[in-house]
């Protein structure tokens, strides 16, 4: 079975790739996400072992801040039932749950690749985070842009 790829999106004052280091297991859930393509990804294709670029984004240097992988199939996101919660969903119910998330696992913390360097990577220019007007949190990366980007932009942070 072919490895899935994907982009990851995060705000580092929500979730941060040193949030998810230094969560038990290093694992955290990826919840909140209430976009129907986004969680279609997360529900349809993605798969324990797929490799994941954690990606800060709504910050003063949006950018690619570390490596993680899929540590888990999709599982109802607990945060759709929760009155209190900023992601609470009063159409979603434990017997219909519209939202899913997976299970994150950090690998570990890089240097941040900037937004204009992987606009300044020939290999990279059809990139989903780099088209104009793209808002996804979550989008796939190619095998071929994963490579790229792993081998040659990477550097421990």
């Amino acid at each position: 079975m072919a490895k899935n790829y994907w982009l990851m999106k995060s705000e580092p004052d929500e979730c941060s790739i040193d949030d998810v280091l230094a969560a038990p297991r290093q694992t955290v859930p990826w919840t909140g996400v209430r976009n129907y393509q986004a969680r279609n990804f997360m529900r349809d294709a993605m798969k324990p072992g797929d490799g994941v670029l954690f990606y800060h984004s709504s910050c003063a240097e949006p950018g690619i801040a570390g490596i993680a992988t899929v540590a888990s199939r999709p599982y109802p996101d607990a945060t759709q039932f929760d009155r209190d919660s900023e992601y609470y969903d009063p159409a979603s119910t434990p017997e219909n749950p519209r939202w899913v998330n997976v299970d994150v696992r950090a690998v570990r913390r890089t240097q941040l690749i900037t937004l204009a360097q992987l606009r300044a990577t020939p290999q990279l220019t059809e990139m989903a985070v780099l088209r104009r007007g793209n808002r996804l949190s979550i989008t796939p990366v190619t095998a071929g842009q994963w490579r790229c980007i792993t081998t040659r932009l990477v550097r421990d942070g």
